[in-house]
């Protein structure tokens, strides 16, 4: 009979093997999910230009492939959503669940809306006919303004006015616990009525999308990014919050035969 005996090597890396401190793992991730929606958010706001602003977008030549990468974004943009949500449920639930269930409600529905747009827009990619004419032209021109229509008020509806109840839900978390330096969350509680009151005036006409009015959204957008880099790179501070939460280094054991 052939016995396999341990080296001291392989024992001294079995040993500093310790796995990642769960808290530490959900700061990452969830810290990894808010970056990610940046990194698909902005670009697809370029990508989805050609049909957003040409009203003939539906009968012209198009460019389907860029389009349609766009909303690939969109969608990756709506998982990473929901993403943050599940990976931060855990511990900040600690702090109050009943938020935390708000948070994650607010995420999962302005996921929901973005996907709205999204197939809104794929569907447009698909009637679209070069070169129609007549009463089918003008059928389609309909069909086409109406579909973006419909993603112009889930781009007001998700990333906007949900982004403000999620920003506002969190920010409470995290300011009330303690889990990361009171400066991020206020950032947020700070601009998640300045944004809801410029969407809101949108909303009902009295001004529109891209305007200067528009720059109040800013300290919503310094706040996520801020959070999602800090959480990355510092992780959650130690608080009452994470007592308990943290691994600790299971006692390897050998067995001699």
């Amino acid at each position: 009979m052939t016995t396999t005996l341990d080296t001291p090597t392989s024992q001294t890396t079995r040993r500093t093997r310790v796995p990642m401190d769960p808290v530490r793992r959900s700061a990452f991730l969830g810290g990894a999910a808010y970056l990610i929606t940046f990194a698909s958010s902005i670009p697809a706001l370029f990508l989805l230009r050609p049909m957003l602003n040409d009203p003939g977008y539906i009968l012209g030549s198009g460019a389907d492939a860029q389009v349609t990468f766009g909303t690939m974004l969109d969608l990756v943009n709506a998982l990473a959503a929901i993403a943050s949500a599940v990976v931060l449920f855990p511990v900040v639930k600690r702090q109050s669940e009943a938020l935390a269930l708000g948070f994650v409600t607010t995420r999962l529905f302005e996921a929901a809306v973005i996907v709205i747009g999204v197939v809104s827009l794929l569907t447009v990619v698909s009637l679209r006919q070069p070169g129609a004419s007549g009463g089918e032209a003008d059928a389609l021109m309909v069909a086409g303004r109406s579909l973006v229509a419909t993603y112009d008020w889930t781009f007001l509806l998700g990333p906007n006015v949900m982004a403000c109840l999620n920003a506002l839900v969190l920010g409470t978390l995290l300011y009330r616990s303690g889990l990361v330096p009171r400066i991020l969350p206020t950032m947020g509680l700070v601009g998640a009525p300045m944004l809801l009151a410029v969407t809101m005036a949108t909303i009902f006409g009295l001004t529109e999308h891209g305007t200067v009015w528009w720059v109040v959204a800013a300290p919503i957008f310094v706040w996520e990014l801020s959070l999602g880099l800090y959480l990355v790179l510092k992780g959650f501070k130690p608080c009452p919050v994470t007592d308990g939460l943290a691994a600790t280094p299971t006692a390897h054991r050998h067995t001699d035969a």
